[in-house]
């Protein structure tokens, strides 16, 4: 260990027990590394330290703890100082790829650098040290590395007080790097899971406000029955779906109905392309626009029309919404049905228990300013008659076998289950789906509405 008296290896000792104490009563990493810095200087009689800590997504170093006036005049932890006296400037980031400069040698081969003369070494950078005045004589570079073997950081020590480092400060050094070390991990592990939870509790606030707009109970409309339900891939989802009724006051303005029984029914189901918080953000901006259209007064596919021309200006390159609009009016047991983008739309004819299986009006909103001319169906829903209309998570559901739901699947269950409430026949095409995938999580949101004409309307 040197030629080192009793008396000064018991005051090192002391220090480096005091270091641990310090680093083991704190988690805040900016703390941390301003212990080590000093540990690291005062313990080796050096003038200046720095530590970098690394950046395992960008595979660089970076640092903005260090001695001197500030980090953007620490170069030298690349193995190049360049600190100068004066007042601290602003603190700056430096970052630098591994096996560039002695600190990112030190990093690439995880092993110490001590290097008695700067100047001697091929990997330093005089350039500083001319710009600055401040002259590099000895420099001692440490790899910090866990428990785990995960690299963690690079500490460097500059100008040995009296002479240049020597093995005993190599062991020094070493202890100290590996209590920074543990102490730099625990750290930003504490540090990620804490933005995890805010992450988390931050999604699950939208997820709570998503889920507070859609309808928590469905319109009385004269000879129907309706249900609706909608589970995200995510924490919040880029389906959504809208169920509201309409009634007409004395000068004949449409408003949105708020309890009782109503003349009509708007019924909307969206999906954006992609799940999350972006296409949550889109279906919530289209619900809203519909909601507002309809206040106004517009008709059904008026109203599409202005959303659209909308979208085309408020949506990125790439971006679109799949939807399906109807309008269903009671005294005359139709279904006004406009899909853009969204199929397939399944009827379910009670009369001769027959299936149609219906395409999209259009393309997806959000692509092209001016739609078709002619758009929109009106269907007639005769007593029994059932109209389904799901969103791609479901048909694409897919199961250990990579095999999927499909249209098929759907059908059946309405053949099974045509003659149960429109709650009941959803319910059945939730359980088979979540049967057929068998626990495997959902890849992508699952929307769906359910109308179903009374069998015994008149």
């Amino acid at each position: 260990m040197g030629n080192h008296d009793n008396a000064n290896d018991l005051d090192v000792m002391r220090r480096v027990f005091a270091v641990a104490t310090l680093l083991s009563a704190t988690v805040d990493l900016d703390e941390i590394l301003h212990v080590i810095v000093d540990a690291l200087r005062d313990t080796l009689s050096a003038e200046r330290a720095s530590v970098f800590v690394y950046d395992s997504k960008t595979n660089e170093l970076f640092t903005t703890i260090a001695h001197g006036v500030g980090v953007n005049s620490q170069v030298g932890a690349m193995g190049d100082s360049d600190l100068e006296a004066g007042a601290p400037s602003p603190v700056k980031e430096i970052r630098l790829p591994l096996g560039k400069g002695l600190a990112g040698e030190a990093a690439r081969t995880r092993k110490l650098i001590n290097v008695p003369n700067a100047y001697d070494d091929a990997r330093f950078d005089t350039a500083v040290d001319k710009k600055t005045g401040f002259r590099t004589r000895s420099i001692l570079t440490i790899p910090l590395v866990s428990f785990d073997v995960d690299l963690v950081g690079v500490a460097q020590v500059l100008n040995k007080k009296q002479g240049s480092f020597d093995g005993y400060d190599e062991e020094i050094a070493i202890a100290l790097a590996s209590q920074a070390a543990v102490a730099i991990k625990r750290a930003r592990l504490i540090e990620d899971r804490l933005v995890r939870h805010k992450l988390e509790h931050d999604l699950n606030i939208a997820r709570s406000i998503q889920r507070e707009t859609f309808p928590s109970s469905m319109p009385d409309v004269r000879g129907y029955d309706l249900a609706a339900w909608s589970d995200p891939a995510d924490e919040t989802g880029g389906d959504v779906y809208d169920i509201f009724g309409l009634r007409v006051n004395d000068d004949r303005k449409v408003i949105v109905g708020s309890g009782g029984e109503v003349e009509q029914v708007l019924l909307l189901l969206a999906d954006a392309t992609g799940h999350g918080i972006g296409p949550a953000l889109t279906v919530s901006q289209l619900r809203a626009m519909v909601r507002m259209a309809a206040r106004a007064g517009l008709e059904l596919i008026e109203n599409i029309r202005q959303i659209n021309r909308q979208l085309v200006q408020d949506l990125p390159d790439g971006r679109f919404i799949t939807a399906w609009f109807g309008l269903l009016t009671a005294d005359k047991a139709s279904l006004l049905s406009f899909s853009a983008g969204q199929a397939p739309l399944i009827h379910f004819h009670a009369a001769n228990n027959n299936m149609s299986n219906l395409r999209s009006d259009t393309f997806p909103l959000g692509i092209c300013e001016e739609l078709p001319n002619q758009i929109g169906e009106t269907i007639t829903m005769r007593p029994g008659d059932v109209f389904v209309v799901l969103s791609d998570g479901f048909y694409e559901a897919a199961n250990a076998s990579n095999e999927l739901f499909g249209v098929e699947a759907v059908m059946d269950l309405l053949l099974k289950h045509h003659k149960d409430t429109a709650a009941n026949i959803l319910d059945a095409i939730r359980s088979a789906c979540q049967n057929f995938t068998a626990g495997i999580p959902i890849a992508d949101d699952q929307t769906a509405v359910v109308i179903k004409r009374d069998e015994t309307a008149a």
